[in-house]
């Protein structure tokens, strides 16, 4: 038998592998750039003597651990054919480099179990996000049901403390729940058919020396888990979380797992985020293969909801027209007899009682005005009390014998079937062909139960995926926003078909900015959809001024979210300074690095840029219990330069003053100027903020 070390190694990240011709590869290192040449040594199990009561042959921790043959850990795949072939174990491995250095496969071969694996590792050179997937093909007999499939097992160092992941609700995404790892299981799973609101599938580990980040590429059920092995380290696995029955491979079927996104940094969650944000944004698949400037964005629903009136929607652009809005996006309510949201989901050609001659006068309209056009659509739902539904409700996923439960007053179409993706296709594609649209808000407004007589989840998801590619190569300069009431469809896997998220449908500017700090630490904020939404905000009724609205917006894709109309006098001027900041600097929010953090006193932060150039949003969410404000240390800066500071944010009209202080009066005229090593080590001075307000400063080397 032969062995031999692999090594991948990043920038500022080292992956090292024990590789066997008899077994799965045993992981042997993943964390912090290691020197070259720093080769392990010895073969893991020359440093190991047997612990007692112990078998005789020791099982590392392998980049594929099974069951039932000696490792008692949790299993990268548990199946069984009819009761048989419960345990696998490789026999045999080659490895491949797909790209030299970066990219390798390996195939394992189980020629007792009739099984053979191909698991892929890329490590990216330019963000260290380390990619694994798992292929698994049947080459026995008989067929074979699969419970349980990673997409990838990483291990983490033996000093691990806790781990941060997020939960939520509608309305409430992203609330950061820390928890203490110990010799317990730490287990997350999901099974709601879409990536959901209340179990993102992801999250951040902390260890002494640095911080381990992950991620699953994938829409549907997944679960994932984190627990302490034999030597004192963890493993981390994550993966589709299998339906019972969902995954019977016959004799030479396979089924490949989505992608698990893992990565390492010393810098912290901002280091994570750095690198997840890298490698989020060279998976994007834009128009004409770059993006363009993320322009202002109006959409219609809290403005107007169900009650169209195509004179009054005309209003409303020339109004967003005015203050310097660039893309206007119509909104639930213009379908056929959709009127509320009890009917009408399916029929997707507009209401002739709302518009008697289509949607073309008004999207003329729109486009005349220099804006681009937009178009709400939820295509994967059907109402019971449709045109659609009356002619197909076997269309419905279904169980024979179970009632039909609604969420919203509608049901889930069987996205599998060809007659129905045909459909769905045919009627977007003649919106698409007929009308100037530029951007659709994709839709998905309910958890996915009674999922077909054998269950569909994943077949839905990759359906769903299938159906969008279909029109993006039909309809290349069109643009689509994943939404699924918000933030329930937000993950890696449908972004690589989509262009934004809309990060929850409540818009209240105070718990927007948890929202938002959860999003930003896995996604880039240029996809993170963020608007200025109504005062009182319709979601929990809080009110708060223009200024800190718009300021809490600014950090993503920029939008309104109100009827503009109704916009007058110091707002009106307040909110078209916000947005003239937004044009000026997006290019800035939307290409350099994220920081975010939180201070002494309730401050939270947030920059973007790098130690050239830096945006700093200030907010404060609660009163200050300080008599002096603490400063801010600013840990990006270059130490040895100095840098102009300035305030951006345009004076806020409702605010008490405060007795001047010179310094921070330099900055709201020709900037104050100060050294970088002093910002690193003793901080930004904060001027005098009241509760739910914003200050913006540009911090810019020589």
């Amino acid at each position: 038998m032969t062995a031999h070390f692999i090594t991948l190694h990043g920038q500022r990240v080292t992956a090292v592998i024990e590789v066997h011709d008899d077994e799965a590869p045993i992981w042997r290192y993943w964390g912090p750039r290691l020197a070259d040449g720093a080769e392990p040594g010895p073969y893991l199990r020359d440093t190991r003597p047997l612990p007692s009561f112990s078998l005789d042959h020791d099982q590392p921790l392998s980049l594929f651990p099974t069951f039932g043959l000696g490792w008692f850990g949790q299993s990268a795949l548990l199946g069984h054919r009819a009761g048989r072939d419960y345990a696998q174990s490789p026999t045999g491995c080659t490895a491949t480099w797909i790209t030299p250095g970066t990219a390798i496969r390996f195939d394992l071969f189980d020629a007792v179990a009739g099984l053979e694996v191909a698991i892929t590792l890329k490590l990216d050179p330019d963000s260290d996000v380390l990619t694994l997937s798992t292929g698994l093909t049947n080459t026995g007999d008989a067929p074979f049901e699969v419970q349980w499939l990673a997409s990838g097992t990483v291990p983490l160092p033996q000093n691990t403390t806790h781990i941060r992941s997020w939960s939520g609700r509608h309305n409430h995404e992203f609330i950061a729940v820390e928890d203490r790892l110990s010799r317990s299981l730490w287990r997350r799973e999901n099974r709601r058919g879409l990536t959901s609101h209340d179990n993102f599938p992801g999250a951040v580990v902390a260890a002494d020396q640095a911080h381990y980040g992950a991620q699953l590429a994938w829409s549907g059920n997944h679960a994932q888990c984190i627990e302490w092995i034999d030597d004192g380290q963890y493993q981390w696995q994550m993966g589709e979380w299998f339906a019972p029955g969902e995954v019977i491979l016959a004799p030479g079927e396979s089924v490949q797992t989505p992608e698990m996104l893992a990565t390492c940094s010393t810098l912290g969650p901002n280091g994570i985020a750095q690198n997840f944000h890298a490698a989020i944004r060279a998976a994007m698949d834009w128009p004409d293969g770059r993006m363009q400037p993320r322009p202002v964005h109006l959409n219609t629903w809290e403005g107007f909801y169900f009650d169209h009136d195509g004179a009054a929607l005309a209003q409303l652009a020339d109004a967003a027209a005015e203050i310097g809005i660039e893309r206007f996006v119509l909104d639930d309510g213009w379908f056929h007899g959709r009127h509320d949201d009890t009917s009408s989901l399916g029929d997707w050609w507009p209401d002739a009682g709302k518009y008697p001659d289509g949607l073309l006068p008004l999207a003329s309209h729109v486009t005349a005005l220099g804006m681009e056009f937009g178009l709400w659509v939820e295509p994967e739902m059907v109402n019971p009390d449709s045109e659609l539904y009356r002619a197909h409700p076997d269309w419905a996923l279904q169980i024979a014998g179970r009632p039909l439960l609604t969420a919203r007053n509608q049901l889930v179409l069987d996205m599998a079937r060809a007659e129905v993706s045909d459909y769905l296709f045919d009627k977007i594609a003649d919106l698409l062909a007929t009308l100037p649209i530029a951007y659709l808000k994709w839709d998905h407004n309910r958890d996915l139960v009674t999922a077909g007589a054998t269950p569909r989840y994943r077949q839905q998801v990759q359906a769903t995926y299938a159906l969008l590619a279909r029109l993006r190569t039909a309809f290349p300069q069109v643009e689509i926003e994943a939404c699924a009431g918000g933030g329930g469809r937000i993950d890696a896997g449908i972004i690589r078909h989509t262009h934004r998220f809309w990060a929850s449908d409540c818009i209240d500017a105070v718990s927007r900015i948890a929202i938002q700090q959860g999003f930003l630490q896995f996604m880039p904020p240029e996809i993170m959809g963020s608007h200025v939404g109504a005062s009182p905000a319709h979601s929990t009724g809080r009110s708060q001024s223009m200024t800190f609205r718009a300021g809490v917006a600014l950090t993503g894709h920029f939008g309104v979210e109100l009827d503009a109309r109704q916009i007058v006098g110091q707002d009106r001027e307040t909110l078209a300074q916000w947005i003239a900041l937004y044009k000026q600097y997006r290019d800035q929010f939307h290409h350099g690095k994220l920081w975010q953090g939180e201070a002494q006193d309730g401050l939270v932060w947030q920059a973007h840029g790098d130690a050239d150039e830096l945006l700093l949003f200030v907010y404060r969410l609660t009163p200050s219990g300080q008599r002096h404000l603490p400063t801010l240390r600013l840990d990006m800066l270059d130490p040895n330069r100095a840098y102009r500071i300035t305030r951006l944010d345009p004076v806020d009209p409702h605010k008490h003053g405060f007795p001047p202080a010179p310094a921070l009066e330099a900055m709201r005229g020709a900037g104050l100027e100060m050294a970088g090593g002093w910002l690193n080590a003793v901080g930004l001075p904060m001027p005098p903020m009241k509760a739910e307000q914003v200050a913006l400063f540009r911090i810019v080397g020589p």
